[in-house]
């Protein structure tokens, strides 16, 4: 059976070799028609080139196992790749605004529009193709490279269909003006789309926490509580290419067996893999319990037990982060 890493590595092939195909059809489709929209269109395949190889480098990269010098694998080559590829998005972006000015300034005739119409038609036909594939695979394999090389296509669908608009409108007209504008307007988009793939790999870099994936993985161990698990803190996801390692402290009762208390790890581990998959690594603290928890802990035939009940900590994102243990964080309790 293929792994999800080597399937991952052959689905960026594709995007890579498609990229080399198109970049070669509209450049055909520019050099034929003289439109600086089109020439847009065949600035941002050469990102599409370049990206899809360098997507393709950090793909096969990532999935070299884990070694002594990277104990946690060499997954993150996977934020730089995406980080990378969005930089060349925005300065792609830059540089075609540049070009539609100097079109602005000093125009140059067109000739057979209907025939890079058509071209650049098929090219974004395939592009979009191939990048609905690549997303559906990088999320199956949570691959973050994968993901932005099909997002990138699929932006590169929308530019391209709103150059064959502008492109439609012009050769209606007859107003040269309008291509450099419309060049101008779907530039800006691609530098807006740039800076959005950085922000996302920075933030991935920087272990940025993914609250809303935090929030879905204790939701889970909400649905599954045990009684044994009186709290539970300092929880942390981060991502290293298609692994999710997870770390946090768990509190449980102080008198239990230490082989008692790898269980309870255990089976909370247990539930977070039956709700997310195999691609997660854990380390779980195990903490005992101080006497000021009681009136959070639902052992209910605790022999040790010093205060009652008094309320049950519902965890969410914001208070399991916490570093600190929810003993005694309500008002109403009182300990003895």
């Amino acid at each position: 059976m293929v792994s999800n890493a080597q399937q991952n590595i052959n689905y960026q092939k594709i995007v890579a070799t498609v990229a080399v195909a198109l970049f070669a059809v509209k450049t055909v489709a520019w050099y034929i028609t003289g439109s600086v929209a089109i020439f847009t269109d065949a600035m941002e395949s050469i990102v599409n080139m370049v990206g899809g190889f360098v997507g393709l480098y950090s793909l096969y990269l990532s999935a070299v196992p884990k070694d002594r010098n990277h104990p946690y694998g060499h997954g993150k080559v996977e934020f730089v790749s995406a980080g990378f590829e969005g930089a060349l998005i925005a300065i792609a972006g830059a540089l075609i605004i540049y070009k539609s000015i100097l079109a602005l300034i000093s125009p140059t005739p067109l000739a057979k529009l209907d025939y890079g119409i058509y071209l650049v038609l098929f090219s974004a036909i395939v592009n979009y193709g191939v990048g609905y594939m690549a997303i559906r695979q990088g999320r199956k394999t949570s691959s973050l490279a994968l993901v932005a090389s099909g997002r990138h296509l699929q932006s590169d669908t929308y530019t391209t269909l709103g150059i064959i608009v502008g492109l439609i409108i012009l050769e209606i007209t007859g107003k040269g003006w309008l291509d450099a504008v419309t060049a101008m307007v779907f530039a800006s988009l691609i530098i807006y789309q740039g800076v959005k793939i950085v922000r996302h790999a920075l933030a991935g870099i920087m272990d940025e926490a993914d609250m809303k994936l935090i929030a879905d993985v204790v939701e889970q161990l909400n649905r599954n509580r045990r009684a044994h698990w009186i709290d539970l803190h300092n929880f942390r996801i981060v991502k290293y290419g298609a692994v999710y390692h997870i770390d946090c402290h768990l509190t449980v009762p102080w008198y239990i067996t230490v082989k008692e208390a790898h269980l309870e790890a255990s089976q909370l581990e247990g539930f977070i893999v039956e709700k997310f998959g195999r691609n997660i690594e854990m380390s779980v603290h195990v903490e005992d319990c101080h006497l000021s928890a009681c009136s959070i802990c639902e052992v209910k035939d605790c022999t040790h037990r010093v205060a009652p009940l008094c309320h049950r900590v519902k965890w969410n994102a914001d208070n399991v982060a916490s570093v600190k243990r929810h003993i005694g964080d309500s008002p109403s309790c009182s300990h003895s």
